[in-house]
């Protein structure tokens, strides 16, 4: 029994130390996104290299997966459909939890850089991101609506599929840029970095973008909320001035 567990080990130790033999070693062109008035979006650029003690393994090309992830929510869902004549919300599911933002981008298609068993072990795609327990059992076909919202995002630019947006050269130095909309969710954004052979992950990389409000638009954010008196008058007297100027240009157009 001791010398199968001896040639057990003799076998494991090579592996796992050819496992650990390439390493993720990151860099951002930026670790935070101040959201102001003017702001109508932004790149963000996750470059990198991969450290090795070893040659290189033998099997097929390293490759590189890059992810960028918004805060997480709740989202309701809702089918419209004709009755009577009119469009109307019919069936709802409440989609648990979704990412107001996430771009997934590849150096190559998405099927040669990584297997389905991983996508499900990592949650890296779309579809694996977001997470949907169940729907009522009224509600007839409840995975096009994850679909639907799948696509509603895709539309607007806040879920983003980049195959073949990653450089990768002679198998050590990548890079990759993810631009961010305009209409982004406060918050941090955690972006993920694999490396993988086979379609099967070698060793992964986390850290964090802090998107925030600034100048004009986080005084504005602040006063709403922590003195919602002032806010409302604020906001009342510029509706004031505003209607009272609209008044004025049009007497003196009339004249």
């Amino acid at each position: 029994m001791i010398r199968l567990f001896a040639i057990l080990i003799a076998f494991l130790l090579p592996a796992m130390a050819a496992a650990q033999s390439e390493e993720i070693v990151l860099g951002l062109s930026r670790d935070e996104v101040a959201i102001t008035a003017t702001f109508n979006g932004s790149d963000v650029l996750i470059f990198g290299a991969v450290k090795r003690d070893a040659p290189l393994p033998d099997g097929g090309p390293l490759e590189v997966i890059i992810t960028l992830a918004g805060p997480s929510e709740p989202v309701t869902v809702r089918r419209k459909e004709r009755v009577v004549g009119i469009w109307a919300n019919t069936d709802a599911v409440e989609v648990d939890e979704a990412p107001s933002f996430y771009a997934v981008a590849t150096s190559a298609p998405m099927p040669a850089v990584l297997r389905d068993i991983e996508d499900l072990r990592h949650a890296i795609s779309i579809p694996r991101v977001i997470r949907s327990v169940g729907a009522p059992d009224t509600v007839a076909n409840a995975e096009t609506f994850t679909e639907a919202l799948i696509r509603i995002r895709a539309g607007a630019g806040l879920y983003q599929v980049l195959e073949g947006g990653i450089d990768v050269e002679e198998e050590t130095l990548f890079r990759g840029q993810i631009s961010l909309p305009a209409a982004l969710t406060e918050g941090d954004y955690v972006a993920r970095i694999f490396i993988t052979r086979d379609g099967l992950v070698v060793d992964s990389y986390e850290t964090k973008i802090a998107v925030y409000k600034a100048g004009l638009e986080r005084w504005l954010y602040d006063t709403s909320r922590n003195q919602p008196l002032l806010y409302g008058l604020m906001s009342l007297a510029i509706a004031i001035a505003a209607g009272w100027l609209a008044s004025a240009a049009f007497r003196v157009f009339q004249r």
